[in-house]
């Protein structure tokens, strides 16, 4: 819903906000979870437009809110286990400098200020071990600058300052979230100052209404904790598809030639188109897919590239459609070359008219309301499309595996016989159990995975660390790597033993890799994991979504018997393991880890 996307009116959110929960609640696909608010201030406002973005993101919240500032107790005692019994999702704990206990006073000691400090920081670390003994991930504000300093500037530098003392609780907190899986920082500190301290911390809501932010600003604070949350269930954006002209540079390139475009240091507009070439810059080595979907002369289109002061160039871009077609027939056929969804896509473009036929044609796609060339940056930025939990090896390389996919398609072209084509690869398959070495990719690809999502549960990292150590489970990830390259860890499943049966309750496998035959390979390992472990039978379940119906018969195309369905076309299959079988797999090299 655009009037969600940045940038928002929040006066018109807050007014309106019965009649979107309304349309946003008829969505249909939303992903139901359980998020506990823990509060140190007032946030009944705040749920409400915290649900939402979560909507707009897909995502139907189900909450429980603490009783008001008692955040701590909630964590550390739970004492009528409500909490508990909640079991959620995600637990956000909404505090801000209002609930820091300890801070110097101008008469304390230099040791005393110092064992304060030492005191506080010791308060919260219980705080969110405490908080991980749910298992879910936990999100945790930082702490806004204080409103006032009794000191000037020498409160950021006095053993005494209150600016020093929350700058230093900051810095400890962002180091315990470097260091500690499932605990994600929610950068409060940069948000209040991206609109200004004064406008943010409100004296009045907090004698008022004790909200610790000025009310206007809930929808900005919302919005951010939302990116997080749907980074965490794999909602983030994939990729990125441009126009050119007077996007990524000033003027018309098939008009202006290379030279006559605005692009570098010589203008305003153009260090402003240059320092969006950046960011975006930035953005694909962070692992985002970068696209362009222009209507021009393809060679004219390309020229633009070649000039010394572009940041960008011909080959950071996976797909290039300069022609003269619908822009919505471009951006479908770069979803389809690339192997994803419409969903995963945000189109830039400075034309109002093109902008508003994508919205019509393809509502999945995000299409950020651009204003001015200056503001391109800060809109892109500000919305949250891409704002990861964490970056892999995997993802900064996901560009070039990409580009490899890419050189097997046309290696394919040369062959007559699929399976000859795929020998040729010289594919091998490293099957492995999870491990913690491996356990942050296999979140995020089961999070973010979802065409060949079988049952389409979403795990985090606490969850699979917890399969990987539970006895009852069996795990299997797969890496892919052939002549061109490696494709990383593309497929992941977990089933669950009940004496001589396996349940699969998840498998996964990255679209990267469809068509190739690792699903067999997959399987004939689990096999064998499953004859050695006294398994006789294996049972599937198909759990049917708008974005999963590929693989609606899988299991019957690989010796499932299909034993239920219901209306809906959910499906239960069932497989007897024979004593002797023939191997699916008959392409690639499979190596157990």
């Amino acid at each position: 819903m655009q009037c969600l996307d940045y940038p928002f009116d929040s006066a018109l959110i807050l007014k309106k906000k019965r009649a979107l929960r309304r349309e946003l609640s008829a969505h249909e696909g939303l992903v139901p979870k359980k998020i506990a608010i823990l509060s140190g201030s007032t946030v009944g406002e705040i749920k409400n437009i915290l649900e939402l973005f979560l909507l707009n993101a897909g995502i139907r919240p189900e909450f429980y809110v603490s009783d008001y500032a008692l955040f701590y107790e909630q964590l550390m005692f739970d004492a009528d286990g409500a909490l508990r019994a909640f079991a959620p999702d995600v637990i956000y704990i909404h505090t801000s400098a209002h609930n820091l206990a300890q801070l110097p006073l101008q008469s304390d000691t230099p040791e005393q200020a110092e064992q304060k400090f030492a005191d506080e920081c010791a308060r919260w670390q219980q705080m969110w071990k405490a908080a991980a003994r749910f298992g879910c991930p936990v999100i945790q504000n930082n702490f806004e600058l204080p409103g006032v300093r009794i000191m000037g500037s020498l409160d950021a530098v006095d053993v005494h300052g209150r600016v020093r003392f929350i700058n230093r609780m900051n810095t400890m907190l962002s180091e315990w979230a470097a260091s500690t899986p499932n605990f994600y920082l929610h950068d409060l500190c940069w948000l209040s100052a991206s609109v200004g301290v004064d406008r943010w911390c409100a004296p009045a809501a907090w004698y008022a209404y004790k909200y610790a932010l000025d009310i206007q600003y809930i929808p900005v604070l919302c919005h951010s904790i939302t990116n997080i949350i749907k980074s965490i269930f794999g909602k983030n954006k994939k990729a990125l598809v441009l126009d050119l002209d007077n996007t990524l540079w000033g003027g018309v390139i098939g008009d202006d030639g290379p030279e006559g475009i605005e692009l570098g240091p010589e203008t305003p507009t153009g260090m402003a188109y240059s320092e969006l070439q950046r960011y975006i810059k930035e953005l694909s080595d962070m692992g985002v897919l970068l696209n362009v979907c222009s209507k021009n002369e393809d060679a004219a289109a390309r020229r633009g590239f070649q000039r010394a002061d572009s940041i960008l160039h011909e080959d950071d871009f996976l797909c290039f459609k300069a022609n003269w077609e619908p822009k919505t027939h471009n951006i479908s056929a770069i979803a389809g070359e690339i192997n994803i969804l419409p969903d995963s896509l945000v189109f830039l473009d400075d034309n109002p008219a093109e902008r508003e036929i994508v919205r019509q044609h393809l509502p999945a796609v995000a299409v950020p309301e651009l204003t001015v060339p200056e503001e391109y940056v800060r809109i892109l930025d500000r919305g949250g499309w891409f704002e990861p939990v964490a970056v892999s090896e995997d993802d900064r390389r996901r560009s070039e595996m990409y580009r490899q996919n890419a050189q097997r398609s046309a290696a394919q072209q040369s062959f007559g016989d699929y399976s000859e084509y795929l020998r040729s690869l010289q594919m091998r398959c490293e099957c492995g159990a999870f491990d913690a070495e491996h356990a942050e990719r296999i979140t995020q690809l089961i999070n973010k995975t979802n065409q060949f999502n079988l049952t389409t549960r979403r795990y985090s990292t606490a969850q699979i660390e917890a399969r990987m150590h539970d006895p009852e489970y069996l795990t299997l990830y797969g890496r892919l790597i052939d002549k061109f390259g490696d494709n990383g860890i593309v497929t992941a499943l977990i089933g669950r033993k009940s004496e001589t049966v396996l349940d699969i309750e998840l498998w996964v496998m990255s679209c990267r890799t469809f068509k190739r035959d690792l699903e067999y390979a997959m399987f004939d390992r689990l096999v064998d994991i499953c004859r050695s472990a006294g398994i006789r039978t294996i049972m599937g379940h198909y759990l049917p979504t708008a974005k999963n119906l590929l693989v609606a018969e899988f299991y019957a195309t690989i010796g499932f018997e299909k034993i239920s369905e219901t209306t809906s076309g959910a499906a239960d299959f069932r497989y007897e393991i024979p004593e002797a079988r023939t191997p699916l797999n008959q392409v690639m090299d499979t190596i157990s880890l």
